[in-house]
């Protein structure tokens, strides 16, 4: 699907996204990786949401991100509580659902200006 950026903003906007592929600022990327409206991309270490550890998940407290989007894959997993134990301690809510709804959230609470991370994990290219 493609999605519109307004050409007035600097932020970090995801233009696309479909099998193997996210599209931030018209940036293609195959592998998972976290963004943030107003930070470089960086490469997130795991493809698979299995591999998640809690160390994945206190590294983004330096970040002080207000919420964070898991975006799963293709299916919706629920990370187990003792991964986000970290976040939600610092009172940071944790949402998780397919990539391509977190996508889709992550555009419009970064247009809110919402202190906002995502991890979007890769669909399966097809």
């Amino acid at each position: 699907m493609k999605l519109h950026a307004d050409p007035l903003t600097r932020l970090n906007t995801v233009t696309a996204y479909g099998p193997g592929f996210i599209e931030i600022n018209a940036q293609r990327i195959s592998g998972a990786v976290l963004v943030s409206p107003d930070q470089p991309l960086v490469d997130f270490p795991v493809d698979r949401f299995d591999d998640l550890t809690e160390e994945h998940f206190t590294g983004l407290l330096a970040r002080q991100p207000e919420i964070v989007l898991l975006g799963t894959g293709a299916r919706q997993r629920f990370a187990h509580p003792r991964l986000t134990r970290s976040l939600a301690q610092a009172r940071v809510g944790v949402e998780c659902m397919t990539t391509q709804a977190a996508c889709r959230t992550y555009n419009i609470l970064m247009t809110e200006g919402r202190r906002v991370l995502a991890i979007f994990l890769p669909e399966p290219a097809q």
